[in-house]
């Protein structure tokens, strides 16, 4: 992912992830208050483990998400357990990131609809969607005739800039530190 981000440097496309990861992170900052949901064919579990992981990286627990499904099996664990109708209760202090390859089906768009009317922040990570990209408070639309990467690496990008220290002195060395205990199974200071 660092030398996506190097390559992409001088586009916009840098900037625009970390835009969408910006209003991420300063929107998520209750923890359980992170909605994430995709479509009933792509779930994003895979961008729901790596918003888990910064999370306890950079040390920001309302980036730790909870993956809301269209389908959870009965004998799921509690967190693989999350269904839509959570969606109705979203509100005031919640966001709800909406992930989707491809258009967003009319359920979907109603429940977003009806978060935003009950105060929740609406994020979208789509593939070119007006109609969800409209509701959004913030949207990156990764178009895949215009994008230089994939929707996969978006995602990536995007997980990966939320979690970045925002204060310039914060280095990557000390997440990379952070990252190692992790892995390594240290005790935390």
């Amino acid at each position: 992912m660092a030398a996506l981000r190097e390559l992409l440097g001088p586009s916009r496309w840098l900037e625009r992830t970390r835009s969408l990861a910006r209003a991420l992170r300063i929107s998520a900052r209750t923890p359980g208050g992170l909605l994430v949901v995709g479509t009933p064919d792509d779930e994003p579990w895979h961008l729901a483990a790596h918003l888990d992981l910064e999370s306890r990286l950079a040390d920001l627990p309302g980036l730790t998400p909870t993956l809301v499904r269209w389908s959870p099996p009965a004998g799921a664990p509690p967190h693989l357990r999350v269904g839509l109708t959570r969606l109705e209760s979203a509100g005031r202090g919640e966001t709800l990131f909406v992930v989707s390859p491809q258009a967003a089906p009319v359920p979907l768009l109603e429940r977003v609809h009806d978060a935003r009317r009950l105060g929740a922040t609406i994020l979208a990570l789509d593939q070119d969607d007006p109609q969800l990209d409209e509701m959004a408070h913030e949207a990156l639309a990764v178009s895949p005739d215009q994008a230089p990467f994939s929707f996969d690496a978006a995602q990536h990008l995007v997980s990966m800039a939320a979690g970045e220290p925002q204060r310039p002195a914060a280095s990557i060395r000390g997440r990379l530190a952070r990252l190692l205990d992790t892995v390594s199974g240290a005790p935390a200071d």
